[in-house]
């Protein structure tokens, strides 16, 4: 193990390849192709190629083939080693200098203790994309109006648009979810003092998921449910508009599906079990 320790610190020192393993974190469990991260990061392939090969021989990075395309996911179990072997001789156990640690290791598996899930109020959720203009904006519309009173629906762009999108308004009309008032927003409106406290949060864009996110309030569960982004949809108006149809279809099948979900039966890992899944099937896998 210490050699393997030794391995993965060496690997993680490089700034790129430190860069690459908290993307892959950040989109765990997903698997991203190699394209992907290159442009994300802005790192020549080649480049990318020995930086990922590095972090595979250290056993914090997994290939896998689909097709022509390699895909890269993070190495959970091996991460989570690393950390404990950093950390199982914390302080020597001395309390005055461990506590801050242990607490704040408590607050990211139990936020609030499951209890939280099962109090009679409003779980806040808060969806990301990038611009914020039409993905995000259907979400929040939709666990708005699914969630019966159960949920409240925020929406927030790493690089919010000037306005959101007409055609995604002219959508939301159409299907008489209220439109006044409705605006691209930075998401570091919600990071900010005062911002809600949040239960869940979920980037429905891969490009968002693949950027640094704010710490959000209230220690939030996260999920990555990506879907084409409608706006960059080339064709006629008839093409573009029913881009924007799939899209908010895809969010409505697996918002539907969140919404229902037994919160107070399940225990936090299953929770964030089921909330991956409903990210990884397919808008085609899905009901409705």
């Amino acid at each position: 193990m210490e050699l393997k320790t030794i391995d993965a610190l060496t690997a993680l020192a490089h700034p790129t390849r430190l860069a690459i393993f908290r993307l892959l974190v950040r989109r765990a469990p997903d698997r991203v192709p190699a394209g992907e991260i290159a442009a994300a990061l802005a790192v020549r392939p080649n480049t990318l190629s020995q930086q990922l090969a590095q972090l595979a021989h250290a056993g914090l990075v997994v290939a896998e083939r689909q097709g022509r395309s390699i895909l890269y996911r993070v190495e959970a179990a091996q991460a989570r080693r690393l950390i404990d072997f950093l950390v199982a001789d914390c302080c020597r156990g001395r309390p005055d200098l461990c506590a801050p640690l242990e607490a704040h290791a408590l607050r990211r598996r139990l936020p609030d203790g499951d209890k939280a899930m099962t109090e009679d109020r409003l779980l806040n959720v808060l969806f990301l994309c990038t611009g914020n203009s039409a993905r995000s904006q259907f979400a929040e519309a939709i666990i708005n109006r699914v969630g019966l009173g159960r949920f409240k629906g925020y929406s927030a762009g790493s690089n919010p648009a000037s306005s959101v999108h007409p055609y995604a308004l002219d959508l939301l009309a159409k299907l008489n979810h209220p439109t006044a008032g409705l605006q691209a927003k930075s998401w570091d409106r919600f990071a900010a003092p005062g911002a809600p406290a949040f239960d869940f949060v979920f980037t429905v864009c891969d490009q968002a998921a693949n950027e640094p996110c704010p710490v959000w309030p209230g220690q939030p569960m996260v999920a990555h449910w990506g879907l084409p982004d409608p706006v960059l949809v080339q064709g006629n108006e008839a093409e573009r508009r029913l881009a924007f149809a799939e899209a908010y279809r895809g969010l409505h099948n697996r918002i539907s599906i969140f919404a229902s979900l037994p919160m107070a039966a399940l225990d936090r890992l299953s929770l964030q079990r089921r909330l991956d899944e409903i990210g990884q099937a397919g808008t085609e896998a899905l009901p409705g």
